[in-house]
């Protein structure tokens, strides 16, 4: 099979569909042409997140991105309703809270200054007036938390099933297959061959590969640092109806939680809880280490709030970050490849930039550039200038 379209976009997630959405918003009129190897996204990064969506970080193009992307995620739901399918992303705009204990707090204190200079909108509470906002807490050893009151979390599930639909109304067509090789000539793109054989031909072709990003990039002859980092989540269920939501809580130690609302009546109510392990290897594992609930995450839990000792029912599993160099996105067009854009590599924050990155997307296949937001230095090449991008709020 030999076929044509007018931009190609690989990967369907949430990153490929917004960006195809978004071309119809914006008045594209061409073929788009997603390419997706799993239509059940069961291995997505997105399908398998938290689902947690901030803007507090370092960098202004980051907050700015976040910020149009929370406007979206205010009307999702209503948005990306249509042929039949009504999404339930259902963003919580409770917020984000990072605690600060003695060893933490300059590093925090730092930062939250970055942040505001950044332009993120960001508050920083004493003690006392972190009581009320997450009043079970444990606080002897907390100097101060940091509190990004517009941010809050999504339902990931949700938000892939939404764009996708969206983008299949809207008229992009998708394809289920791999792709074998990203064809060019004389510097530029001009199309891919599939792994069943089928070659499609394009002028534009999107690397939206997520976790499989670098993969992609090698067969274009490309080589692009992104590798797939195995997180674990886990999914508990609260002794009772809390009285109160939480925000999204983020402990010193790392381990971080965000309520999982009950959505019909009679479901009861959980958290939903992660742990990063930062020395875990890199490559594409999907095994769920169970026994970490109870040797690692349950009892840091506890020790923050006491209440939680009684979480029952504790369910793990694990999805993938796309990892970069500096935990930064790879976004724009390649120097070295005329027509070969990328928007993957975004260490764990894809889901909260989506629907800005499928804007930039969407401005650079229309006009050659992005208008939006200046996105120059998430270029492709920076690893091989050494242009890395330092962003103290990743994590």
């Amino acid at each position: 099979m030999s076929a044509t379209a007018d931009v190609i976009i690989i990967g369907g997630g949430v990153i490929g569909s917004s960006a195809a959405w978004h071309l119809r918003q914006d008045g594209f009129n061409g073929r788009i042409v997603v390419i997706e190897r799993d239509p059940t996204y069961a291995r997505a990064s997105a399908f398998l997140a938290m689902g947690g969506i901030r803007q507090q970080f370092c960098t202004p193009v980051t907050v700015q991105m976040v910020q149009f992307s929370v406007e979206l995620w205010k009307r999702f739901d209503a948005g990306m309703a249509g042929s039949g399918h009504t999404p339930r992303a259902w963003f919580r705009q409770r917020g984000y809270l990072f605690l600060a204990d003695e060893a933490a707090a300059p590093a925090l204190r730092d930062r939250y200054e970055a942040e505001r200079r950044a332009g993120a909108h960001v508050r920083l509470l004493s003690r006392d007036e972190l009581r009320p906002l997450v009043p079970d807490l444990v606080l002897d050893d907390i100097v101060f938390g940091v509190f990004g009151p517009d941010d809050g979390y999504a339902n990931p599930r949700e938000v892939l099933a939404g764009f996708r639909h969206a983008a299949g109304a809207a008229g992009a067509v998708y394809v289920t297959d791999d792709v074998a090789e990203v064809t060019h000539a004389g510097g530029r793109v001009t199309g891919v061959r599939l792994a069943s054989g089928g070659t499609w031909s394009a002028p534009l072709v999107v690397n939206a590969a997520g976790a499989w990003g670098g993969h992609v990039a090698a067969r274009a002859g490309l080589s692009i640092p992104v590798e797939p980092l195995r997180q674990m989540l886990f999914r508990a269920t609260l002794p009772h109806h809390w009285p109160y939501r939480f925000p999204m809580v983020v402990d010193p130690c790392g381990v971080h939680w965000r309520h999982n609302d009950p959505v019909n009546a009679g479901d009861e109510d959980g958290i939903i809880v992660a742990f990063t392990k930062w020395d875990e290897a890199p490559g594409e594992r999907f095994d769920a280490d169970q026994d970490r609930w109870a040797r690692e995450v349950h009892p840091a839990l506890v020790r923050r709030l006491p209440a939680l000792s009684d979480l029952r029912d504790a369910v793990g599993w694990a999805g993938l970050y796309e990892m970069t160099p500096d935990h930064n996105p790879v976004i724009g067009e390649h120097p070295a490849l005329e027509g070969f854009v990328f928007a993957c590599g975004f260490s764990g924050h894809g889901l909260m930039m989506s629907p800005a990155t499928g804007k930039v997307v969407s401005e650079i296949v229309r006009l050659g550039r992005s208008e939006t937001f200046n996105v120059d230095l998430f270029a492709p090449d920076r690893f091989e200038r050494g242009a890395l991008v330092h962003d103290a709020a990743t994590i």
